[in-house]
């Protein structure tokens, strides 16, 4: 399956980091935190990316077109204008920059992606949150409900969209960031069948995915949840930075599975 990422908003919460770059750019202990959603994905072999880009959209191209120079030994020789790669530290990934327009909006950035997934399911999530989410066990709970979508319920506090959860993991309505705290919330993470692209008015650009499409499929039955009880965190605020950036210089950081691995081995 393709993964979806959303990076092309704002940032407007983030601005003392978002002037100069996008919100998905901004670092995580030297790495942008899209990296590290990526390698979150990649640690489960997903490693096929389509980035939905939008404002600064060329700092994200610029840094994946370049990644090789950047995270690599090299010589420069000016004199035969030659440079010369000695040890190549990358990723098995490959990555397709899609820039859907700086003021589109969620649902109208993910329809603009429909022609790179054609007709097969894909994953998809938001360029500014980690999580030590299971991708392989959300699949598995996808696969059996039968919906449309499924996508990972967190509980962090009312702040986000709550979701009316019943007894069988089946999402009755949506609705869009509600007063209060303890509501099970829209963590990303989700698995989509191609329906999903059916509920997204086509040639426009102001359709929020997080209102009518996911409201929709509520209504229709057709959205599912993955309640996930451990870590989840939103890179919303610089405060969010900061405790993300904490966490992993003091080799904390629960989403980092990929570095257990590596520990474990």
């Amino acid at each position: 399956m393709k993964v979806i990422i959303l990076a092309g908003g704002l940032g407007t919460r983030l601005s003392e980091e978002t002037r100069l770059i996008p919100k998905p750019m901004v670092e995580i202990g030297g790495k942008p935190i899209l990296w590290h959603i990526m390698k979150i994905y990649s640690y489960y072999g997903f490693n096929d990316f389509i980035i939905l880009t939008g404002y600064k959209s060329h700092v994200i191209k610029e840094y994946f077109v370049n990644y090789y120079q950047q995270y690599s030994d090299i010589t420069v020789d000016m004199s035969t204008n030659s440079v010369e790669i000695h040890k190549i530290d990358t990723e098995p990934w490959k990555v397709t920059m899609l820039y859907t327009g700086q003021e589109t909006m969620t649902g109208s950035r993910i329809k603009k992606a429909q022609k790179y997934i054609g007709n097969e399911p894909f994953l998809l999530t938001y360029g500014d949150g980690v999580s030590d989410v299971d991708i392989n066990k959300l699949i598995d709970c996808h696969k059996r409900s039968g919906k449309y979508l499924t996508l990972t319920a967190v509980k962090p506090g009312g702040k986000f969209g709550a979701l009316d959860i019943d007894s069988e993991g089946n999402i009755k309505s949506f609705t869009e960031k509600p007063q209060g705290d303890g509501n099970w919330i829209n963590g990303g993470f989700m698995v989509c069948e191609p329906e999903v692209f059916d509920y997204i008015k086509p040639d426009v650009n102001d359709v929020v995915f997080e209102r009518e499409p996911l409201e929709n499929l509520a209504k229709t039955g057709q959205l599912n949840s993955y309640k996930h009880n451990g870590f989840w965190y939103p890179m919303d605020t610089l405060q969010g930075k900061n405790h993300l950036t904490e966490l992993w210089l003091k080799g904390k950081a629960p989403w980092a599975l990929w570095l257990k691995e590596a520990v474990n081995v």
